[in-house]
């Protein structure tokens, strides 16, 4: 079989909002009934009480407020804003929830193409976040499958002879940071085909890209 790289990503209308279509991800805000703790936080951030409980609803902890943006850790240990939820490209007055299980959509994913196609395939599903520290946006992998979310060159020995204690690289984030590129934010380009690159056997997962609270030095 023919062996590719395939990597998706949202903003824009891609794969990250195909699958939250496909898990009924899209929220009308009209309909929500917003708690107190959402009606006070909409009010200090000057934001849709719907929303607020969304972002409520998708936390599972660390809600903080700064300049009306709600940094909040994810069901599925992300740490982002708002949640994840984006309402560019949706409808008025709706919101776009990120997928229920970003993995299982890529496994899904993995196994529609392989059949469509008779090739061997990973795939990547993105998102866009921002980064502590560092201005502007970047894809990230918020799912994966076919192929390992890290490099561990932990062991190994560097040009000078020194074992390597802690270097793993996010090898799934700069792939679809590298997809980005060519798929733009305002192109409606769902996906992009990456050719050339040949990762170690495995099937890892973007949740291996999520570090341990035990290990987070900054929370």
């Amino acid at each position: 079989m023919r062996r590719a790289r395939w990597a998706a990503e949202p903003s824009g209308g891609g794969s990250s909002r195909v699958g939250s279509t496909a898990d009924g991800r899209a929220v009308d805000l009209g309909r929500v009934r917003p708690g107190p703790e959402a009606v006070r936080l909409a009010a200090r951030a000057r934001k849709d009480p719907g929303l607020a409980q969304v972002v409520l609803d998708e936390a599972a902890g660390g809600v903080r407020m700064e300049r009306g943006v709600w940094i909040v850790r994810t069901r599925h240990g992300f740490v982002c804003a708002n949640a994840g939820i984006d309402q560019s490209n949706a409808p008025p007055g709706h919101a776009i929830l990120l997928p229920l299980d970003p993995d299982a959509s890529a496994r899904r994913l993995k196994r529609a193409l392989e059949e469509a196609f008779g090739a061997k395939v990973a795939v990547i599903i993105a998102d866009t976040f921002g980064r502590p520290w560092r201005l502007g946006q970047t894809n990230l992998a918020i799912g994966l499958a076919g192929m390992p979310a890290l490099l561990d060159y932990r062991g190994q020995q560097d040009d000078s002879g020194r074992t390597l204690q802690v270097t793993m690289i996010a090898v799934a984030d700069e792939l679809a940071g590298a997809a980005e590129l060519v798929m733009g934010k305002t192109r409606r380009v769902a996906a992009a085909l990456i050719r050339g690159y040949r990762p170690p056997p495995g099937d890892g997962r973007a949740r291996d890209l999520v570090r341990p609270a035990e290990a987070d030095l900054f929370r």
